[in-house]
């Protein structure tokens, strides 16, 4: 491939035949662009007469307030990026020349050697410092590391400079040695397009996998939930305020008790903005351990620390140009509060062990059944994070302050669950409906459909005739504005107590064919564990058809 009078000397550099070889194979087999860079630079930083190797990446400006070379730019649109760098210096062991951070880590297109070859797409050549010095900015620098040559390559791929591989040398460069810096160059521009498009295609996956995932939980969710169900007028303000902020990028606030439907709401701000075909992501706050917190929500790359067997997307990235729901975020710890306020207010973010910084165009809406006002004057939310997340907030009231959806809801559910369940279709009586609308509902929707649940379950014979509460066990009391089953208020003795037992539990029976077991089972429709029912019908001697 290269001839082997390419050898070394004392005073001309040249490049050996063999490492070059191996440096272009496995710059092909490269899938991304960090171990893309990485490899070439430390290859040629190999080479006894290199002392330093470079990379720069035409990018969008980011630094443009506070770069130093900022009055050489013309747009502040594109500039050069130092993404890789090797070597050696000759006159400090304690300066780290593979830094990114010094002062030639952006070069405006057209500025200096560097900015020039990426303008004009041409190599910028010096042979011998001592005898060409005008593209040397630093002249003593040079003298001082022993520098003698430079080299510029474009990295180009049809037609278009995508970034600058320069070296450094400490002998005069020999013209076979551009040529294969050239080539190196050349191979390294379709090697950066392949690594980008094995990034873009690992990006895609993995964020198509996560939000597969989230949709999958999302209709779940969605079919259990019911939508919105309801006529009442705190339904309609909701629904009126969702109208005005949805079309909006504005953080949404979502205040109520706990079951009264914030995610709802936060779906529907979803469906009906602009993102509604990019992913809506949910985070429940209380669930993150701190140590997990950057991790579950920047992402990181396999290998950053223990456990970190694979690259994460992070929820972050994983919502990209979507739809971040925040659930319970009074829940959130003050530290880890102030790791999201700055993302909120940066708009940037880094992977836990990779330092490329990442655009977080994400809308933010968060719930919570605290009351953050107080949270804040008591210390235990962050005012700034607070004023961040409240630009609109939404009140969802509990479901005893809207009675009037009761019938509606109730009626949803239960025809949802019977179908669900392949059981004929039916609905609540009157009297099944007033004893719902006089419980007062503590744990609100919520607890409304885990209720209907059981009653779907337990009516498979005579629904109409099931007093609800009754056979739903002794978890659901109804407030005091519902009365007593016992007429004007009579005491009962025990005997009374144990007969009145015994009879409900024969009802029971006689309801269910005899059996105890399973969901169409006495003991369910009693609310009992199956061994309990058991131990009670020895009890009681009660036979069994």
């Amino acid at each position: 491939m290269f001839s082997n009078t390419f050898m070394a000397d004392e005073k001309t550099f040249h490049f050996r035949n063999e490492k070059i070889q191996s440096l272009l194979l496995e710059m092909g087999l490269q899938r991304s662009t960090d171990s893309l860079f990485s490899l070439i630079v430390n290859r040629l930083a190999q080479f006894p007469n290199i002392s330093l190797a470079r990379i720069w990446l035409v990018k969008n400006g980011d630094i443009c307030s506070s770069c130093s070379l900022r009055s050489e730019c013309c747009n502040q649109e594109k500039c050069l990026h130092l993404v890789a760098s090797a070597g050696q210096s000759v006159s400090d062991n304690t300066v780290d020349w593979s830094r990114l951070d010094g002062d030639h880590r952006r070069f405006p297109i057209g500025a200096r050697k560097v900015g020039h070859i990426a303008a004009t797409g041409s190599p910028v050549i010096v042979k011998s410092i001592s005898k060409d010095s005008k593209w040397i900015l630093h002249p003593d620098w040079a003298k001082q590391e022993c520098i003698n040559g430079f080299a510029g390559q474009p990295m180009a791929f049809h037609g278009e400079t995508m970034g600058v591989l320069a070296v450094f040398t400490k002998s005069e460069i020999a013209q076979p040695a551009l040529d294969i810096l050239n080539i190196i160059s050349n191979h390294a521009a379709a090697a950066l397009v392949n690594a980008r498009a094995f990034e873009k295609i690992e990006e895609l996956t993995r964020r198509l996998e996560a939000e597969n995932n989230y949709l999958r939980e999302e209709l779940l969710s969605s079919t259990t939930y019911g939508g919105f169900i309801g006529q009442s007028a705190s339904l309609q303000r909701i629904l009126q305020q969702i109208d005005l902020v949805a079309s909006t990028d504005a953080s949404v606030l979502i205040l109520g008790e706990s079951g009264t439907g914030k995610e709802l709401v936060a779906r529907e701000l979803h469906q009906r903005s602009a993102r509604r075909n990019r992913p809506l992501i949910k985070v429940n706050c209380a669930s993150i351990p701190k140590d997990l917190f950057s991790s579950e929500f920047f992402g990181h790359v396999k290998g950053a620390f223990s456990g970190a067997v694979a690259n994460r997307v992070g929820k972050f990235g994983a919502a990209h140009q979507g739809t971040l729901f925040l659930d319970e975020i009074g829940e959130m710890p003050l530290e880890q509060q102030a790791h999201l306020l700055r993302i909120l207010q940066e708009g940037e973010y880094e992977r836990v062990g990779e330092e490329k910084t990442r655009k977080a165009d994400v809308r933010i809406i968060a719930a919570t059944n605290k009351n953050l006002k107080e949270e804040v004057e008591k210390g235990r939310f962050r005012e700034d994070l607070y004023f961040r997340l409240n630009v609109f907030p939404i009140t969802v009231p509990p479901l005893r302050k809207k009675n009037e959806d009761i019938p509606l809801l109730a009626n949803h559910f239960l025809k949802q669950f019977l179908i669900d369940m392949k059981r004929p279709v039916f609905h609540f009586t009157p009297a099944q409906i007033q004893r719902l609308s006089q419980y007062s509902w503590p744990g609100n929707v919520r607890e409304l459909q885990n209720i209907v649940e059981r009653f779907a379950i337990a009516s498979s014979s005579a629904p109409t005739n099931l007093d609800f509460f009754n056979c739903l066990g002794t978890e659901t009391h109804p407030t005091s504005q519902t009365h007593s089953f016992l007429p004007n208020e009579q005491i009962l003795t025990e005997k009374e107590m144990i007969q009145l037992q015994k009879k409900n539990i024969e009802e029971a029976l006689n309801q269910c064919r005899g059996k105890i077991y399973g969901t169409d089972g006495a003991a369910k429709l009693l609310g009992l564990k199956p061994t309990t029912l058991t131990t009670r019908i020895k009890k009681l001697n009660i036979a069994r058809d």
